[in-house]
């Protein structure tokens, strides 16, 4: 997911400019500055400005003189300017304003809100393609909820107290509740559950309750007609006994024989017997009835049927216009290959050097280029629409199959009422009611059998979970989760080396279980808050978090923003304060040399990292380390040095 933060806003309570922090995409952008000056407040803020359920903005100076925090954001649609407002003694506030446009210049005040929270969140869901079913069907846990782009911030922001913690890995995965979500999103993220699998798992559960209430159907049939069938033997004599037989018919053994003699008595003539005006205008208006029902029913399922069909054809077509997408954008590709040998036509090494004609030909394809990588980005979000409309659409067809099943049902029945009616209206009603058991005794033992249609329904929606339980293979997903892992492993491995850990061979798995990495040292494995060190829990928190970014940009479409945030990574190489000199909160720190090359090694390793992610990820320190330390790094921008002065501008302060 494209997602850099391009500027942190405040707006002043008491009138005034705005106060603008900048920031570069793409690069490692630095903050630095002495403590007490507003560094740790950036996280919170842009958290806040992201639907944060509670504002932890410090409360103090910051909250006094702010009226609104901003964060402006590059995306793939173009910049979005959010806004929240200060909550003054709540918790939070719900009201927020949401500026759309591929360039955004930040208004000078807020008179009013024009959206709130639950909009705001609504909108960076869709942004990041997340699914919007729950990862357990019908479910009342609420960790089991549908993914939202709050429980991705987990992966983006290391504050304070816990970019060198060794009892928490993750942000705010200190509370049950982001725990345990967090727990139930890291297969999601980590690609092994897919909008594909969350979808097979509903289409599975809609599919396993309508097995289930046909397989009791079934069983009631079955259980109703055997016991018709124990009857059927007295039945016969029953039949010979009021006619409906011949007096010398011998009862039977078998029992396809006996039904065969039990629908003989069911066609007889007992007595001619011949119906009444009233009950056959009865019967007839009903039928009447229940044949324009069966009509119109019939009518919208043909209806329902097509559109799904018509669905099936959009779906096959959407990935046929991907796959196309995809073969443009390869062919193109090379049109920024040729515009970057191009764009050296100034030095003597130029290697190509078009004509203007040709440069302007080159410019327009790597324009075409950029509208087919944006048309890609955008079209998960085509793909989950159209999963939803197909698996809508399928309720509605078994819904309409259900009722054009009952109309049918009772049309059976009425009619075979108005055929009795013409034998039975003169007869006796023990005759009567024989004849009436009779042929729903028949009619209860067809609809059981195995030829009938409902066995033929179950076979299929059998065969139906059959498939889609392969597709939900729990097997299947823990085999995806584990190569995932092993991903992460391999490159958190390369990057421990680089940074001041005490064991920079030993391998770092990740533990989703419990929320931390273990460090596989030879014949012993020890959890994080097992080792001791702040060195070692900061090289750990580092390398996983720069690993799981490298991992996410591997994967296509991914809804984890590229963007790390690190605040006070330094804070385990302070010195310590001397009896009678000031808190250390209060000063610089001084650094020792060997200090100085431990935290230039993180800066090094981000870095590095930044020019091989080539612009996709963006990285923000915010840390009392000055150029002392990381001056002359490739891709590390300074934003701005905050010794003298802060985040609050020092007019806004009374």
């Amino acid at each position: 997911m494209y997602f850099q933060v391009r500027q942190v806003i405040l707006w002043p309570r008491h009138g005034g400019e705005p106060r603008v922090v900048e920031f570069e995409p793409g690069v490692v952008n630095v903050i630095s500055g002495a403590s007490k000056t507003g560094k740790s407040s950036v996280i919170p803020i842009i958290d806040y400005c992201l639907g944060a359920g509670k504002c932890t903005i410090p409360v103090g100076v910051i909250r006094e003189t702010c009226s609104w925090f901003g964060v402006l954001i590059d995306t793939q649609e173009g910049q979005k300017l959010l806004a929240r407002k200060e909550p003054g003694n709540l918790k939070s506030s719900g009201d927020m304003l949401l500026l759309e446009a591929p360039k955004i210049a930040p208004p000078k005040t807020i008179e009013r809100k024009n959206q709130n929270v639950e909009h705001v969140k609504a909108m960076l869901n869709r942004l990041s393609g997340l699914s919007n079913l729950e990862f357990e069907p019908g479910t009342d846990d609420r960790f089991k909820y549908r993914p939202s782009f709050r429980d991705l911030m987990a992966f983006l922001f290391q504050p304070q107290n816990i970019v060198a913690n060794p009892d928490v890995m993750f942000f705010k995965a200190d509370t049950t509740e982001h725990r345990e979500k967090l727990k139930t999103i890291f297969p999601y993220v980590l690609g092994a559950v897919s909008p594909e699998i969350l979808q097979a798992r509903h289409e599975l559960d809609r599919i396993k309750r309508l097995l289930r209430r046909r397989e009791s159907e079934l069983r009631a049939r079955q259980a109703s007609g055997a016991s018709w069938q124990r009857e059927g033997f007295a039945w016969v004599r029953l039949a010979i006994e009021y006619g409906l037989l011949p007096a010398q018919t011998t009862v039977p053994n078998n029992w396809p024989e006996t039904l065969d003699l039990l629908r003989t008595a069911l066609q007889g003539d007992p007595q001619n017997v011949a119906p009444t005006l009233a009950s056959m205008d009865v019967i007839m208006g009903r039928l009447a009835e229940l044949r324009v029902a069966e009509s119109e029913l019939a009518i919208e399922l043909n209806q329902s049927r097509q559109r799904l069909h018509e669905l099936r054809r959009l779906d096959e077509s959407s990935d046929e216009y991907v796959d196309g997408l995809r073969t443009q954008r390869d062919r193109l590709s090379l049109s920024t290959w040729i515009r970057a040998l191009a764009s050296d036509h100034h030095t003597e090494s130029a290697v190509l050097e078009p004509s203007a004609t040709g440069r302007a030909k080159i410019d327009q394809l790597c324009e075409a280029l950029e509208g087919i990588e944006l048309r890609l980005r955008s079209h998960p979000g085509v793909t989950e629409s159209l999963g939803r409309e197909m698996l809508r659409q399928r309720e509605s067809t078994d819904t309409l199959l259900r009722e054009l099943a009952a109309v049918r049902l009772e049309i059976r029945s009425l009619e075979g009422k108005s055929k009795e009616a013409r034998k039975v209206t003169t007869r006796g009603e023990e005759i009567a009611r024989f004849l009436g058991r009779l042929e729903e005794a028949i009619r209860l033992y067809e609809a059981a059998d195995t030829s009938s249609t409902l066995h033929e329904e179950i076979s299929t929606l059998r065969i139906e979970v059959e498939k889609l339980s392969k597709i939900v293979s729990e097997h299947d997903i823990s085999r995806k989760l584990n190569n995932a892992l092993d991903t992460i492993q391999n490159i958190s491995g390369r990057l421990i080396p680089k940074l001041d850990g005490e064991w920079p061979e030993a391998p770092v798995r990740l533990l989703i279980s419990e929320l931390t990495v273990k460090v596989i040292r030879g014949t012993r494995d020890d959890y994080l808050w097992e080792i001791g060190s702040g060195a070692n829990w900061l090289a750990y928190h580092i390398s996983l978090t720069l690993a799981l970014q490298g991992y996410f940009l591997r994967l296509s479409h991914h809804p984890v923003p590229a963007l790390l945030i690190y605040d006070q990574p330094s804070q385990v190489y302070f010195p310590a304060r001397r009896v009678g000199e000031p808190k250390a909160e209060e000063l610089d720190p001084t650094w020792k040399n060997e200090d100085v090359v431990a935290v230039r090694k993180v800066f090094s390793l981000l870095s590095n990292i930044s020019q091989r992610t080539k612009g996709k990820l963006q990285v923000i320190v915010l840390d009392h380390a000055d150029e002392e330390v990381w001056g002359e790094l490739p891709n590390i921008h300074l934003v701005e040095e905050w010794r003298g002065k802060g985040l609050v501008p020092s007019a806004w302060i009374t």
